[in-house]
């Protein structure tokens, strides 16, 4: 049996000219966790291309939602970046990723720190009523380049907040916390900047990081990742993963992430998939 559901594009949209998200139609059978991520793929002639992409959409949603960067040495993107409605792609039927919140122990403030597309898991952590229940508060941070790539700004402050499910939720508990480093913009600066020089606190009137109630998950770029773990290791937090729950988790890396879902669905490859 084929480990890929075969889905349609129901919607395309571009939000920079470096960024862009899609929807697909979604497999009664395909369950996944907030956060994680699954294998989409194309078949290009007679080439078959495969990457991991995070899940945006909400868990309970009949449509799957993937947030991407169109990157010039990724044969995937550059033609997922040209996908139109009523395109088919593959989705791996099962989904992975260490970006849970059962990851995490029992806290009081939860961090979502994402840059560009990295955001995209957080946007189905947000959409979980599971998360609220878990937080007092969930601080979403979210850091790019320029003011335009600020996606789903809209979508986080006003849309989500009027959601039947979401509403009071988000209203009470979801704190946005939007910065570039480029333009001019209300909030300035990196993210591991900000954290460090305490600004970020200042803003929100929130106590410093401490590991004994504050929980935090990343992802974004390689720099990102590996600043902020650092930053909070010499704070003294201890990193989750499957099986053994952490104080904060992070997003592994693309390639490693490929071969580990590449090896549980043999015989299929990165190459080769019906």
């Amino acid at each position: 049996m084929s480990k890929f559901n075969q889905e349609r594009v129901l919607s395309v949209h571009h939000w920079t000219d470096t960024l862009f998200s899609f929807t697909t139609t979604r497999s009664a059978s395909f369950r996944f966790r907030s956060g994680q991520s699954a294998m989409i793929g194309l078949k290009i002639d007679e080439d078959q291309l495969l990457r991991a992409h995070s899940l945006a959409s909400g868990r309970y949603e009949d449509r799957l939602e993937f947030f991407s960067i169109k990157m010039p040495d990724c044969a995937l993107t550059l033609r997922l970046q040209q996908l139109k409605e009523g395109d088919e792609i593959v989705v791996s039927r099962k989904a992975t990723g260490t970006l849970i919140i059962d990851n995490l122990e029992q806290g009081r403030n939860l961090y979502l720190i994402g840059t560009g597309a990295g955001l995209a898991p957080f946007l189905s952590v947000i959409k979980d009523p599971e998360t609220y229940l878990r937080f007092e508060n969930v601080v979403l941070l979210h850091g790019c380049r320029r003011v335009a790539e600020l996606a789903y700004g809209d979508m986080i402050t006003e849309k989500l907040p009027r959601d039947e499910l979401l509403g009071d939720f988000v209203r009470y508990q979801l704190i946005y916390y939007p910065t570039v480093t480029r333009e001019p913009f209300f909030n300035r600066g990196r993210i591991t900047d900000l954290i460090a020089s305490g600004r970020l606190f200042s803003d929100l009137e929130m106590s410093e990081l401490d590991p004994q109630h504050d929980r935090l998950m990343i992802c974004g770029s390689p720099a990102l990742v590996r600043d902020t773990r650092e930053l909070l290791m010499a704070k003294g937090f201890v990193e989750g993963n499957d099986g053994a729950p952490g104080e904060f988790v992070a997003e592994k890396p693309r390639a490693s992430m490929m071969r580990q879902a590449v090896k549980r669905l043999q015989p299929y490859s990165a190459t080769s998939f019906r």
